[in-house]
């Protein structure tokens, strides 16, 4: 009989059902990197999320069978250490194919229409002493006719570029960091001098690591926005954070940071400009498509069982 246990059972607020198959079926609402041998000893399929999964941690779990991750992302896992002794890794893909691209939309428009600012005004009653119907303090600038610099070219990477579309944005997409330029990219370089709004949809990985730094953002245009929902280490924070209270670029608005829940603190989190978004990780988070989640971890670990290959990483 196989014994499931799930890891993090809060990181996703869906009905998660149990497999159709018999099974002992253990799960914790969370769990502490301390606590992780403790509780994964005697499984032989795993359930995580953001739990991290190195090789030592795995050496010691001889009864596993199956990592079963809960999202899209797998570098919390030694897929390296996975591969090297057989282990099988699934993961979860195209949910969030409506969800983020909207999240993204929103951040682009909220930032090229300068929600953020007005709104503050009218808050502070500035509209209510204006000499006019209106004011225009801040500069107003329409998707319609800008470029759109994507960077990653899976489901949300494309289901961006189709929202992008409807709204009359010439899309480009930029091809990875020193790499031979492929058909239907630009070089790396291009996008980021061209583009008006440059969205991340990437995995992190040691190439894509840091793959926005001080010299990226000071090529960007000065009106140029940087939308980031795919990992936070794809962008050096602290760079970022400069070139925004600087002005060197027009805005920017992150989904992600690279410390999770951050603890320690984080440049961006010192921010408070109208010119800057940031949110706790939710833009895959609607209720649709943390249930489809739900229902594709267990169809892959249903499939698992049979013997069948679904949404195998490794």
């Amino acid at each position: 009989m196989e014994r499931i246990v799930y890891l993090e059972k809060d990181s996703v607020r869906a009905n998660v059902r149990r497999p159709s198959f018999a099974h002992e079926w253990t799960e914790y609402a969370r769990t502490a990197p301390e606590e992780l041998f403790d509780r994964a000893r005697d499984a032989t399929i795993l359930i995580v999320n953001k739990a991290v999964l190195r090789g030592d941690l795995l050496a010691r779990l001889p009864n596993l069978k199956l990592i079963a991750e809960a999202a899209t992302g797998t570098d919390n896992i030694d897929l390296a250490w996975c591969r090297a002794h057989g282990l099988p890794v699934t993961n979860i893909r195209g949910y969030a194919a409506q969800t983020v691209p909207e999240h993204v939309l929103m951040m682009m428009l909220a930032l090229r229409r300068q929600l953020l600012a007005y709104r503050a005004d009218v808050a502070a009653g500035k509209w209510q002493r204006a000499p006019q119907f209106c004011f225009f303090d801040y500069p107003i600038r329409d998707l319609s006719g800008s470029t759109l610099g994507l960077i990653g070219r899976g489901s949300l990477g494309q289901g961006v570029a189709r929202l992008a579309d409807a709204f009359g944005m010439r899309v480009i997409w930029g091809e990875r960091k020193d790499a031979a330029v492929r058909e239907g990219y630009v070089p790396f370089e291009q996008l980021l001098t061209e583009a008006d709004v440059i969205s991340l949809h990437c995995p992190l990985t040691d190439g894509t690591r840091g793959m926005i730094g001080a010299a990226e953002l000071a090529a960007m245009k000065p009106e140029a926005i940087l939308i980031n929902t795919a990992r936070g280490g794809l962008v050096d924070e602290a760079a970022l954070a400069e070139a925004l209270k600087q002005g060197r670029i027009g805005g920017a608005g992150f989904d992600v940071l690279s410390n999770e829940p951050p603890r320690d603190g984080n440049p961006l989190l010192e921010l408070d400009l109208p010119n800057f978004i940031l949110m706790p990780h939710v833009g895959w988070a609607s209720d649709k498509a943390m249930q489809a989640l739900a229902d594709q971890l267990i169809a892959n670990i249903e499939a698992f069982v049979r013997g069948e290959e679904r949404n195998r990483v490794v």
